[in-house]
């Protein structure tokens, strides 16, 4: 049986090199952690690098499906919550009735009898005034001009359907300081929503919502990038968005 060689003294790297591999390996681990690690799995891009590679998005899928599945979880604990708070309310109402059902049932004097009878008010069928129908009548005529009034007053008006889970992000290009008027509504169902921005390194999240069938407000971009909102299907049917937008900004584009 042949054993190997011990490698001599010299054949050994030196305390020398060993300390640059170290330092090589952390430098190489640290690159890799700042351009592909934190982008991918964070949404933290302070290079850009992921951006280009494509990561970044992947990071904020992870991040929107992560806070997405947390809202989940809130929301069916507050759920379960009301359901037993609605569960000790109606065993309450259920004894009241009978309380008042035994009490009914027992018998009365005639001179009580009486009175029931006497307190019975007579009901009469009230009639719409003639002057409200005519408003009603106005009202309903003045909805159309006034819905393409609110139309053409908008810069930008997209609209576009979801499928079961699906999403979609659409964002401006802004200016720091720049302000956009926004509105949006779903028909079919509501959306999980989060409005957000990102850009030069920089990621912010202004507000996000489960469940939400509409949504309208004011836009101010925190800093120079592309701000805008991600929407996601979670209902087991089709589900249009329409989104309508106005204000200081570049364009808007859609993003995925």
């Amino acid at each position: 049986m042949y054993n190997t060689d011990l490698p001599t003294r010299a054949e050994l790297p030196s305390t020398g090199k060993l300390l640059r591999s170290t330092v090589l390996a952390a430098v190489v681990a640290s690159a890799l952690l700042i351009t592909v690690v934190l982008p991918a799995e964070y949404a933290i891009d302070p290079t850009g690098a992921g951006r280009l590679l494509g990561l970044t998005e992947m990071g904020e899928i992870k991040r929107q499906l992560a806070e997405e599945a947390e809202l989940d979880r809130a929301t069916t604990l507050d759920a379960t919550a009301k359901e037993a708070q609605s569960t000790v309310a109606q065993n309450a109402e259920g004894n009241q009735s009978a309380a008042v059902a035994a009490d009914l049932q027992s018998p009365t004097s005639d001179g009580e009898a009486g009175q029931v009878t006497n307190v019975a008010p007579s009901q009469k069928a009230t009639q719409p005034e003639p002057s409200q129908e005519l408003a009603n009548a106005s009202s309903t005529q003045e909805q159309p001009s006034k819905s393409a009034e609110e139309t053409a007053s908008w810069r930008d008006v997209v609209s576009f359907t979801l499928t079961p889970g699906e999403g979609t992000e659409y964002k401006l290009t802004m200016e720091e300081g720049a302000v956009a008027t926004f509105a949006w509504s779903s028909s079919g169902g509501p959306i999980n929503f989060d409005t957000h921005g990102d850009g030069n390194g920089n990621s912010i999240s202004y507000e996000k919502g489960r469940g939400v069938p509409e949504d309208e407000g004011e836009l101010e971009a925190a800093f120079t990038g592309n701000h805008g909102w991600f929407f996601r299907n979670r209902n087991d049917n089709d589900v249009t968005v329409e989104l309508r937008i106005d204000g200081n900004y570049g364009e808007l584009k859609r993003m995925m």
